[in-house]
């Protein structure tokens, strides 16, 4: 397995749709070796998601997972999942306004509105058909991932820039819980 270099905001590739994959591709050597390095370079950086545009591949693959990340350790845990062609459907209107980080963003975090709870359906690690239906913390990381895969970042989604802080300062004033720093 590889660590994949990750693209930062300002590459091209970021801000472009990403092609989907066909099913035929999915079980290809290749395929298998890149969702390998994807997930291996997700926790190398501590994220719980990573969409094939931050590693430079404008593929419709994300993965995610979230289990004793340091960046999160208060959060529940969601499985690895691997998700390819992946589309969302919001269940209701009802939005829930977070802190947002990205590993194509470094060192910055604000907050976005997302839906609390969607509706997935895409193809799995072997092209299964997954369909899905989640809520809080779990919808947040679909609908940040999914919004790579459209040439979107969680800056497009902010009304309002007023709570973008750096990471330091982010942990200094504003981390919920005991890790705050003083």
């Amino acid at each position: 397995m590889a660590i994949l270099k990750v693209a930062r905001l300002g590459h091209p590739i970021l801000r472009r749709v990403a092609d989907p994959l066909p099913p035929e591709a999915i079980p290809t050597p290749e395929t298998q070796r890149f969702i390998d390095d994807m997930i291996e370079t997700m926790r190398e950086h501590d994220g719980v998601g990573l969409a094939a545009p931050q590693v430079h591949v404008s593929r419709q693959i994300a993965v995610l997972e979230v289990q004793g990340s340091p960046r999160y350790p208060d959060l529940p845990a969601v499985p690895l999942t691997v998700l390819i062609n992946p589309a969302l459907t919001p269940l209701g209107d009802e939005t829930v306004e977070e802190w947002e980080g990205c590993l194509s963003i470094p060192d910055l975090r604000g907050r976005v509105p997302r839906y609390r709870a969607v509706r997935l359906e895409a193809l799995g690690r072997q092209g299964e058909p997954v369909e899905l239906v989640v809520k809080e913390f779990f919808a947040r990381v679909l609908q940040h991932e999914c919004d790579h895969l459209k040439g979107r970042v969680y800056l497009d989604r902010m009304p309002d820039l007023g709570s973008l802080a750096h990471l330091r300062e982010w942990t200094r004033y504003w981390l919920p819980g005991p890790e705050r720093e003083e």
